[in-house]
């Protein structure tokens, strides 16, 4: 037991640490599945010279179990997403949604974890009802857990009353409401009624929020309650979104992908997109999916790299300049996906520090590149869920199959 403790206890050294409250340079100790206050005289050290070391990336809003779910194919924007749900009623008609829907639902839990950890996202709040597959040891994410939820107010049957929900939740927690996307007056009214049932405060966290005016962004930051912005799922189902900028700026916006059902593929793809439109700054971005994200949600322990917080980490190479920015990277670029002190998926040159954590690693390729990535997620009806993922066969394993085929030729 001593000997893994001391294995646990890694400093990542001349690297150069990213996190929204600033840079250094000095070395980053983890001890015992956290970020350490002091050096440990026997820990692994990792010479990391020329890398970027950000927080784990917190995505806001996701519903783990229909990433594999094909979209619908929508010619037109719809006016709310009321609409859009009536339309995709016929659509799980299609042989291809349903055979997606026909997989267990806790693989289909595990996949949209998966998809989220290969993009750098460590910590997921999933806004549907809490499923036993999370509480497995190796589930790959994070998951905010202690929270009310309910949708929105045109939903009755989709979740718990929005007034009990919003009763039974702490205030000290947050609590989740999807405010119905709309380009027309959906929202506006939404937010009204909730505010007139005494449900708008401090710990309310409103998704999308499309359609909402300026007095109504206005009435979220005086009520000090926060909307989690899934902006590439705005303008595909509705074909705009919210001005994020005075919500940013006010500390009171965080991150969401919404699924690939309609949103982006991850959170790496979602910030590109605001940050080609011009819409946010990178810096602007990073504290979304970190410091701001664990601030709305209540995860003091997440989105940070300050002593005592998880090490949840995303190491990349620095590529200088502007560049030094996790915006515009492929996730095969990353270097390595970091948990709680353990490598769940990296570059095969991190091998030493899978060995030194006690974590058994497979070959893999994510998007035409090597990695190593946790045994645990390699169960194959999993890695066949995500696009671009597979399976490298052991070489042991490949040349006893070869020697059956010459046997049998």
């Amino acid at each position: 037991m001593e000997l893994l403790q001391a294995a646990m206890d890694v400093t990542l050294c001349r690297a150069i640490t990213m996190a929204p409250d600033g840079i250094t340079r000095v070395p980053l100790p983890i001890r015992a599945g956290r970020i350490g206050s002091s050096l440990a005289a026997r820990a692994y050290r990792f010479d990391l010279r020329e890398h970027l070391i950000f927080p784990g990336l917190i995505n806001a809003h996701d519903h783990l179990h229909i990433n594999a779910v094909p979209p619908l194919d929508a010619g037109a924007p719809f006016p709310n997403s009321y609409a859009w749900i009536n339309a995709f009623q016929a659509h799980f008609e299609e042989p291809v949604v349903s055979t997606a829907l026909s997989v267990p639902k806790a693989l289909r839990m595990r996949h949209g974890a998966l998809k989220n950890l290969l993009a750098g996202t460590t910590c997921v709040a999933h806004h549907d009802p809490w499923h036993p597959a999370f509480d497995a040891s190796d589930f790959p994410v994070a998951l905010l857990r202690d929270y009310g939820w309910s949708y929105a107010l045109g939903w009755p049957e989709y979740g718990p009353p929005v007034r009990q929900s919003f009763a039974a939740t702490p205030a000290e927690r947050p609590w989740m409401i999807h405010l119905a996307e709309g380009t027309d007056v959906t929202a506006q009214a939404e937010l009204a009624k909730l505010d007139h049932m005494g449900c708008l405060a401090a710990n309310s966290v409103l998704v999308h929020g499309v359609g909402l005016r300026e007095q109504d962004v206005d009435r979220v930051i005086a009520a000090g309650a926060a909307v989690v912005w899934c902006a590439a799922s705005n303008r595909a189902l509705l074909g705009q979104s919210l001005d994020p900028r005075r919500l940013c700026e006010a500390g009171r916006l965080a991150l969401g992908t919404d699924s690939r059902l309609s949103g982006a593929r991850d959170l790496l793809e979602e910030m590109h997109g605001i940050a080609t439109r011009g819409e946010l700054s990178h810096k602007q971005l990073l504290e979304l999916v970190t410091t701001q994200a664990a601030r709305i949600l209540r995860l003091p322990l997440r989105g940070s790299l300050a002593p005592g917080s998880r090490a949840d980490l995303v190491i990349v190479e620095d590529r200088g300049g502007e560049e030094q920015s996790l915006v515009g990277i492929q996730r095969s670029h990353i270097r390595a996906v970091v948990r709680d002190g353990i490598p769940w998926i990296a570059d095969p040159d991190f091998a030493e520090w899978f060995a030194i954590t006690g974590m058994d690693p497979v070959p893999v390729m994510l998007d035409g590149r090597p990695k190593l990535m946790a045994r645990s997620l390699a169960e194959p009806a999993l890695v066949a869920l995500e696009p671009g993922l597979e399976l490298i066969p052991d070489r042991s394993e490949r040349k006893h199959d070869l020697a059956i085929e010459v046997q049998c030729s």
